[in-house]
């Protein structure tokens, strides 16, 4: 198959989902001065079922400028969602996405996921029942969301479309990868702390860590990690991970570099591919957050 064809594939296994031709409103907005930026609250209309409320961080200089879609973790910490960009997490002690991205000279858009922040309305697991019901998949509709957030975006004057990235850890890790596999609108992804190949973690017994969000039904029939990964190829791709990390067992960390060392070679962007390894566990470190703003000065 065609990448195309292997994107249309993966996306088919999603659950139903809403058209994507559906228009995307803008329900409510608002703005605030924040030290060193400008914070839009907003409420969007995305997926025609669940209003979603997100949060767009912007220099104060205006101008059209290249647009991180953020994607906030996990953590059985469902309160968050996107407060994650100005309050960080016990696991991500660094500066503030918000204030750091923005002093670069980036924009930055992050929406509550279902279940979490202002969309915690029901647990998780009971979303995920109610949407299995429905013919529905909750990862799926994560999705769904993040691929229409891209949408909203690039319908901004101020976002040059030309220059999107993808970033997150663990949940938001994930939602990095996939989203960048699914959309070719991403012209660079960064996931932090969470892809690994999939028999790792099932002989590991770490797969039994994630929550309800990160399974999709027969997905193992047709698709290892490496292979959605791989859909993001040629374009720039930098996973961090920590050796001491049970959500990235060091078979799968083997696993998924090996696997796009040679996707990217054969591509002829060997240098565009990169795994770094850290001495930690589930935890963002200064020096994964310097090598996360250096990669994205070098290739956004």
């Amino acid at each position: 198959m065609t990448p195309a064809e292997r994107r249309s594939q993966l996306y088919s296994m999603l659950g139903e989902l809403p058209a994507r031709t559906n228009p995307i409103r803008v329900i409510s907005s608002s703005e605030e001065a924040k030290p060193g930026f400008v914070l839009e609250r907003l409420l969007l209309d995305l997926n025609g079922e669940q209003p979603v409320p997100a949060y767009f961080a912007r220099p104060l200089s205006g101008g059209r400028r290249p647009t991180i879609i953020y994607m906030h973790a996990h953590g059985g910490e469902y309160s968050i969602g996107k407060a994650e960009i100005l309050d960080g997490r016990t696991f991500m002690p660094c500066e503030s996405y918000a204030a750091a991205l923005t002093r670069a000279g980036y924009n930055l858009l992050c929406i509550d996921q279902w279940c979490f922040g202002e969309r915690a309305l029901r647990s998780e697991a009971a979303t995920f029942k109610l949407m299995l019901w429905r013919g529905q998949v909750l990862w799926g509709m994560m999705l769904y969301d993040c691929l229409r957030a891209i949408d909203y975006a690039v319908s901004r004057s101020d976002v040059d479309a030309s220059r999107l990235a993808t970033l997150g850890m663990s949940m938001g890790s994930t939602l990095s990868y996939w989203t960048a596999a699914l959309d070719p609108r991403v012209k660079v992804c960064i996931d932090t702390c969470c892809l690994s190949e999939y028999q790792p973690l099932i002989d590991t017994g770490a797969f039994d860590i994630h929550a309800f969000y990160y399974y999709v039904p027969g997905l193992l029939n047709h698709f290892t990690a490496a292979d959605v990964s791989g859909l993001i190829a040629p374009r720039p791709h930098l996973s961090l991970a920590g050796t001491r990390d049970r959500l990235t067992p060091v078979a799968g960390l083997d696993a998924i570099d090996g696997a796009m060392r040679r996707v990217y070679a054969d591509h002829g962007a060997p240098d565009a591919w990169r795994q770094s390894r850290y001495d930690v566990e589930h935890i963002e470190t200064q020096p994964m957050r310097d090598e996360i703003m250096a990669f994205l000065a070098k290739w956004l």
